[in-house]
């Protein structure tokens, strides 16, 4: 997902970083209305404009004091250091977007401070910004501090290259707090790779709470060396061991939730050059859960191992318990010496051939089983993991923004609350896929819609009870708040070879009748019908030269501004299409549409329940309107007709259509000549059509040529139940 941008290169001395401005945000030369430019308050520039940055490049280094914006997603193109002497400030629900690999990092220099200020609403996210996000798109998070390790004095971080440890064990790199870490473990070789989190030589004057390390190719925390504590931790499907400390570690580990590790839960060593390296590892460790699977054992004691001390553990579904390599010395030295001590330690649902440990020296009493509830509820995500994680049972719902461009293919996640702030376009070969329970809110007005250009495809993948939603993201949601979803395809139209559609500026019409812009399947649009004036507005779904190979089935418009849903030429059909109280017609079809419609379920239409129309231009263009509707319910009130039949008109076959609580059926303008003309060639059949709970002043149709009989009442069920909504709305839908 990449936005449409300009860029700006702006070098100050204390930051270095790449700006973007969206496209919209003029630059101004004059002073602002109010005196500040955006950047005065925050030390992010859009070179001068007024206008409030959507976007900021993020690389270089921070000699002195940088605060963040939380309104601003950043985007990491590069390595982004705080130097010694530098300060980051990175406030509660900053986002930073990160694409290059192994190039794409955020480190802190020994004597640099960093401040991640999230909160538990509000989390701040580091993650990958690439279209379709994976383990190991970028590098991570490195903090280096002053504190003892015992790998020398000082050493060199084995990721980002800087020098930490020392003899300062109250060091104070800053404080973490509420920071989620996602898709990190980008690779150099098999034995140098990126972590979620890594603190080198980390002293204990830092904090280091509520952190969650999220599908990272490596480990997802570890620690170097150092003294700096660590609580409220979590680690989730790390692509190596979920925690790891090691160098001489000092320090203690509470309330550490672990699931889904590809090799240890923990993985707990002294030196990997000489297990009895000193200072030795010594670690305490309480209110611990890990649930599996593993494959390197709940806790792998390794390299010399060192001083444990492990209080209130708890293991689900692993097979082995703790792990020692028959070849460590040093650790079997140190069990034997009661080194590794392990109380109140439970085991659940353990996996065919459990074994409590591997180790077969003389001390089997090192681990002493308990029941205990871990990290606060034994295997389940305790309750501190909730609002601030991602998932967790009670991890809640994360938020992203949603903007730019697709060329390639994307699939969102339905585990993700996308904010839809400005045009999401599918180019020609972009392929974008928005599987079942997706909810997309969206702001911005007529600037705020996702449309698919010709030669692009959407696919959405809603179910019965759980369909996509599309909607406002306003405090108190409103018709117009956004715009809507449009599609264009290469299907025939009327209005010639290629047009551009009114809303969106895309090109669509063509030749190719089944051509196939995707599939569209339980999906709720709401609030759309964003305005620019009164000839161009938004509808909830609008299809533009669209054709018969796309699908378009059960798909609902709530409270548009406009149309509810309408086809612009074309060939494809709607099935199970409902409009609920659109500001304008429900459903709508001209400029040659050339499809059938099948259960519509249309109530409450501020003008027409069903406008059908040939060419408002041209009445006779051609290829001329060509409809086909069977198994329609259009529930009033309406004030243009249950049918408005105008502009042309076209041939039009309406079987099985019943109407209720109208005051007119059939909507034709005295001006309307080739309408008229149609109507008395008998290209308008409507059969089986019922009338119930008309309104006072009821007329069948205000058409008053000669041929009155283009209606046959009798008895009709409409979309399934008459005016009741029909069965199949049940689940998805909403205020029926």
């Amino acid at each position: 997902m990449r936005k449409q941008l300009f860029t700006l290169m702006i070098a100050a001395a204390t930051l270095t970083m790449v700006v973007s401005c969206g496209e919209d945000d003029p630059i101004q030369t004059s002073s602002c209305s109010d005196g500040i430019q955006n950047g005065d308050e925050t030390g992010v520039d859009c070179g001068g404009s007024c206008q409030p940055c959507t976007s900021v490049d993020l690389a270089g280094e921070v000699t002195t004091e940088v605060t963040l914006d939380a309104s601003v997603t950043y985007k990491l193109t590069g390595s982004y250091i705080v130097k010694e002497g530098g300060i980051l400030r990175i406030p509660a629900g900053t986002r930073i977007e990160a694409t290059g690999g192994t190039s794409a990092y955020i480190a802190v220099a020994q004597g640099g401070k960093i401040f991640v200020d999230g909160s538990k609403e509000n989390p701040v996210v580091m993650t990958s910004g690439a279209a379709t996000p994976a383990a190991k798109d970028w590098g991570g998070l490195v903090v280096c501090g002053q504190a003892p390790t015992n790998v020398g004095d000082t050493a060199t971080s084995e990721v980002a290259g800087l020098t930490y440890g020392g003899n300062v064990a109250n060091d104070n790199s800053g404080s973490i707090r509420y920071l989620r870490i996602e898709y990190t473990g980008a690779t150099f070789n098999s034995s140098k790779e990126f972590n979620g989190l890594s603190l080198f030589g980390v002293g204990s004057g830092t904090t280091v709470e509520y952190v969650q390390s999220y599908e990272g190719g490596d480990d997802g925390i570890e620690f170097f060396g150092g003294t700096v504590n660590g609580k409220y931790l979590v680690s989730t499907n790390s692509g190596d061991d979920s925690i790891d400390f090691a160098d001489g570690w000092a320090g203690t580990g509470e309330y550490w939730y672990i699931s889904g590790s590809a090799k240890a839960g923990i993985e707990g060593s002294n030196n990997g050059n000489d297990g009895d390296a000193a200072p030795v590892t010594n670690a305490t460790l309480r209110n611990i859960s890990i649930v599996g699977p593993v494959t390197e054992g709940a806790l792998y004691y390794k390299e010399g191992g060192g001083n444990f001390t492990i209080e209130n553990f708890y293991v689900s579904g692993v097979d082995l318990g703790v792990k020692v390599k028959d070849t460590d010395a040093e650790a079997a030295v140190r069990i034997e010496n009661g080194d590794l001590k392990m109380t109140n330690v439970q085991f659940a649902e353990n996996v065919d051939g459990f074994a409590l440990t591997d180790y077969t020296g003389a001390n089997q009493d090192f681990i002493g089983q308990g029941v205990t509830s871990g990290a606060g509820n034994g295997a389940a995500a305790p309750d501190w993991t909730a609002g601030w994680t991602r998932g967790l049972s009670n991890s809640g719902v994360s938020k992203e923004n949603l903007a730019g461009e697709v060329t390639g293919e994307v699939t969102l996640k339905a585990d993700i609350e996308y904010q839809l702030t400005s045009s999401f376009i599918v180019k020609d070969g972009g392929k974008l896929t928005i599987p079942a329970g997706t909810v997309i809110k969206a702001t911005g007005g007529t600037s705020a819609y996702i449309a698919v250009a010709q030669g692009g495809q959407i696919f959405i993948d809603g179910e019965a009870n759980n369909p996509v939603v599309m909607t406002s993201g306003a405090a108190t949601p409103a018709p117009k708040d956004w715009g809507g979803l449009v599609v264009c395809g290469q299907a025939p139209t009327n209005v010639g070879d290629i047009a551009t559609s009114e809303v969106a500026g895309l090109a669509y019409g063509g030749n190719i009748a089944n051509d196939n812009s995707g599939s569209i399947r339980y999906l709720r649009i709401e609030y759309t019908g964003a305005t620019f004036n009164s000839s161009k507005e938004f509808n909830g779904l609008s299809l533009f030269g669209v054709g018969s190979g796309t699908t378009v089935e059960y798909v609902q418009s709530y409270e548009g501004g406009d149309d509810g849903i309408e086809f612009f030429g074309g060939t494809v059909n709607g099935k199970y299409l409902v409009s609920t109280n659109s500001g304008d017609d429900s459903i709508d079809f001209a400029d040659g549409w050339a499809g059938t419609g099948e259960y519509w379920y249309i109530s409450g239409s501020a003008k027409a329940g069903i406008e059908g129309s040939n060419n408002g231009n041209d009445g006779d263009a051609a290829p001329v309107t060509n409809a086909t509707l069977r198994n329609i319910s259009i529930v009033g009130p309406v004030t243009e007709g249950a049918l408005y039949y105008k502009e042309g008109g076209g041939n039009f076959t309406i079987e099985n259509f019943y109407v209720s609580g109208v005051d007119l059926g059939v909507k034709v303008k005295d001006t309307d000549a080739e309408a008229a003309v149609r109507i008395e060639n008998g290209d308008l059949k409507m059969t089986n059509v019922q009338f119930a709970e008309n309104v006072d002043g009821f007329a069948l149709t205000d058409y008053t040529g000669v041929n009155q009989s283009f209606i046959t009442e009798g008895t009709a069920t409409g979309a399934g139940n008459g005016a009741a909504a029909p069965d199949w709305t049940n689940g998805w839908t909403k205020g029926l």
